[in-house]
């Protein structure tokens, strides 16, 4: 049994503790739950019935082993998270619901990934490093989604689709085949993006398009 914990107390960590239970409710013992880290919340603050047990200097002060999954959509917030972790006592396991589907069929999916429930993913697609596929999300055949990518709930992707470091889709987004969309770009809910995309923008509408470029 590993211990496990959550970094980021607010609702996605939640909803990340159930799919640990479920996890644990089909195959016993795989975790044992700690609690919460979370620089925004007071430490000892209950959460859920388990406690917050810190922040990013606490974590860095471990001298046992721990799992740790960062539940925070945000990509830039995340990708400043993972790399304010210094200790090599931290590792990062892939958490995928029980009610997921993943193909068998040459799927890779990188460290600290979350699958949520309900969601597919069929054949031959790679998915990179700290990647979100909320509730319901799908992808298509031959796509490649890199590190640090979020989709929130009902998102659909098609095949033959490359998503680029830390992109975020909001909810209920479709992206058409053989698209290819930039670093960094978020695309608004319920938009059809059926053009690729550029880097860092932000595309809305059906079908999608930028509305405004960021710096960072």
């Amino acid at each position: 049994m590993k211990n496990i914990a959550i970094f980021g107390a607010g609702g996605f960590g939640r909803e990340v503790k159930t799919i640990i239970d479920k996890i644990n409710e089909q195959t016993p013992k795989t975790f044992n739950f700690l609690g919460f880290y979370d620089d925004g919340i007071e430490k000892g603050k209950i959460i859920n019935n388990y406690p917050v047990l810190g922040g990013i200097e606490e974590l860095n002060a471990l001298d046992e082993d721990l799992s740790l999954v960062i539940s925070i959509g945000d990509p830039q917030i995340k990708t400043a998270i993972v790399e304010k972790i210094k200790t090599a006592k931290i590792d990062y396991p892939v958490i995928v619901h029980p009610n997921a589907s993943i193909s068998n069929d040459d799927v890779e999916i990188g460290k600290g990934s979350i699958i949520c429930e309900g969601s597919i993913v069929t054949c031959n697609i790679k998915i990179g490093d700290f990647v979100i596929l909320n509730l319901m999300c799908t992808v298509g055949h031959d796509s490649i989604i890199d590190n640090y990518c979020a989709f929130m709930p009902s998102v659909n992707i098609s095949g033959e689709v490359h998503i680029k470091n830390g992109v975020y889709v909001g909810t209920g987004a479709k992206i058409i085949n053989m698209l290819e969309i930039g670093e960094g770009t978020i695309v608004g809910a319920g938009a059809v993006v059926s053009k690729s995309l550029p880097s860092k923008c932000t595309a809305v509408g059906i079908p999608a398009k930028p509305i405004k470029y960021h710096n960072n």
